[in-house]
């Protein structure tokens, strides 16, 4: 049974505890603010603690947004409500489910929940100071590359975020090279170039000289980004921006954008080399970071104002978004038409692929998915991997 204080006489412990816990939850990512801590302490004034399952659910009904973030409150309210004072027993009692043999959405969560505990703010209740630097070092011991590699950036700690952002600086995102219909000198070529051939015969007078042969130059396409920003888009958004500051110094003619309410180009804000500087710049110049969504308004604005700048010589377009409109799609299709016949390809990264039960039902998302040539995952650094390899195969434009 889970040791809950009386309502009644120590409302004042309750309230206390409720508010070591909400920190708890925004230490392990919830958005949990002073506003719901006190909603809560309403809801459970109404609802009261004699049973187990009220007290249950009364609290998840406030904090939890969203039915995903189900899982990591279920772990902090079982550890937190046994023994709140006694932050080593709920890091004895929750480190084999981080390293056990559990599944990998639960194993995830709890590596969340684990910086969190690690996070809390000393109380006089706990242990001396030396028995928890010992807990510290066997905290530290992070999963091997490989996991880190599959561990989506949502469920991430502190400590593994560092890690994944030293990995996202030496990714490259290589693009193959294609045909121009400009020529450049090759003695290979098959086709004659006489102007050419006649300039080079009178500088030697008139001689017969070996004809000036040409053949089609190559370079490599613009790449555009379109990354959104939104409030569900936060934790990926973050990550997938120091992907773009990694690609952005390796090589030229990268264009990004971002967008929520509105459209941002942070193009010139992240070439600076130093990636802080440039993250500090790019938030600076974000007015609306973490808000609402409208994508087609926002894609109006870039096929009217950057479309011809930089969509041209054959631009591929990475397209970063959940698809989630606030404005149920509205004018969505003719804008996402628009950009398709405007680049080589189009390719679509949606973190909601990283549920095996994906359906397109979002309006948002029935409009864009018809213009897409590629639809990938974008939640974690293999799936970033895997981008660079698609980016690498020669365009396979569907009809």
């Amino acid at each position: 049974m889970l040791a809950i204080p009386d309502a009644g006489g120590g409302r004042g412990k309750l309230a206390e505890n409720v508010m070591h816990f909400a920190r708890l939850l925004r230490g392990a990512g919830l958005r949990v603010g002073p506003d719901r801590v006190i909603d809560c302490m309403r809801a459970i004034e109404l609802a009261g603690t004699a049973r187990r399952d009220d007290f249950y659910w009364t609290m998840s009904s406030v904090f939890l947004s969203k039915e995903e973030q189900r899982p990591i409150f279920d772990q902090a309210f079982q550890l937190f409500w046994r023994d709140p004072k006694l932050t080593e027993k709920m890091m004895q009692a929750l480190l084999p489910q981080t390293y056990g043999k559990t599944g990998r959405e639960e194993q995830e969560q709890s590596q969340r929940l684990t910086d969190a505990l690690f996070n809390q703010p000393k109380r006089e209740e706990e242990q001396p100071e030396e028995e928890q630097k010992v807990e510290m070092d066997a905290k530290l011991t992070f999963s091997s590359r490989e996991v880190l590699q599959r561990m989506d950036f949502d469920t991430m700690s502190a400590a593994e975020l560092a890690e994944a952002k030293k990995m996202l600086a030496q990714l490259r995102l290589p693009l193959p090279e294609i045909r121009t219909r400009r020529f450049a000198a090759d003695a290979r070529g098959h086709r004659i170039d006489l102007r050419a051939t006649l300039r080079l015969s009178m500088r030697e007078g008139g001689d017969i000289i070996p004809l000036v042969r040409t053949a089609p130059k190559t370079l490599h396409p613009p790449l555009v980004v379109l990354c959104d920003i939104s409030g569900s888009m936060n934790p990926y958004a973050r990550m997938f921006l120091h992907f773009l500051h990694a690609i952005t110094n390796d090589r030229d003619r990268v264009h990004t954008f971002v967008f929520g309410t509105r459209l941002t180009n942070v193009t010139r804000q992240l070439r600076h080399r130093d990636v802080d500087v440039a993250m500090t710049r790019v938030a600076d110049a974000i007015k609306d970071w973490s808000g609402g969504t409208r994508i087609g308004g926002c894609l109006r604005d870039f096929n009217f104002r950057w479309g011809r700048r930089v969509l041209g010589q054959n631009a591929c377009l990475l397209l970063v978004s959940d698809g989630l409109d606030r404005e149920a799609g509205e004018g969505l299709s003719e804008e996402m038409e628009r950009l398709r016949m405007s680049c080589r390809y189009l390719i679509w990264m949606n973190p909601l692929l990283r549920y095996e039960k994906f359906e397109a039902r979002p309006a948002g998302v029935r409009a864009m998915l018809p213009y897409v040539d590629r639809f990938l995952p974008v939640h974690n650094l293999k799936s970033l991997i895997d981008l660079a390899k698609v980016m690498n195969e020669p365009a396979r434009r569907s009809n």
